[in-house]
């Protein structure tokens, strides 16, 4: 397993050192086919719109490292109930981790506790995803996505 309790720990650490306990915050770690951890946050901005997610600097280093990612794993902070949850990739960032295929696992709630982890593939979580229909029913190469 690519997911592990050392990335979601991984977010969870740079959250802290980002903002202060009391404050909302999240942050989010991805591994690397070559077992590094890239982390990241999403900018705080007055105009919503330009706001990014969690996942998206980590994305992008990787990215522009030419590295593969494995996993990917998202929190954030609920001041109101004193806890860390766990975020699903939302449906951008589902497309932005398709660039690794089916198989990149993401952390996702376990029923009933968002605050504990459990570890889907991208396709078990996006099990109709669209730009299958443009690679005759299987998932786009990474060629594909570029073109």
């Amino acid at each position: 397993m690519n997911l592990d309790q050392a990335l979601i720990d991984a977010a969870v650490d740079l959250m802290d050192r980002r903002w202060r306990l009391d404050e909302p915050g999240g942050a989010a770690a991805v591994r690397l086919a070559d077992g590094g951890i890239l982390t990241s946050v999403g900018l705080d901005n007055l105009h919503g719109s330009v706001a990014l997610c969690q996942e998206t600097g980590a994305l992008i280093q990787a990215y522009t490292q030419d590295r593969a990612v494995v996993a990917s794993a998202c929190v954030c902070r609920d001041l109101e109930h004193g806890r860390i949850l766990i975020l699903p990739p939302c449906g951008v960032c589902q497309e932005r981790l398709a660039l690794w295929g089916p198989s990149v696992e993401v952390a996702v709630p376990q029923e009933g506790d968002p605050t504990e982890w459990e570890a889907r593939t991208l396709a078990e979580v996006n099990p109709y995803y669209w730009g299958r229909q443009f690679a005759d029913g299987q998932w786009p190469s990474g060629a594909q996505h570029a073109q």
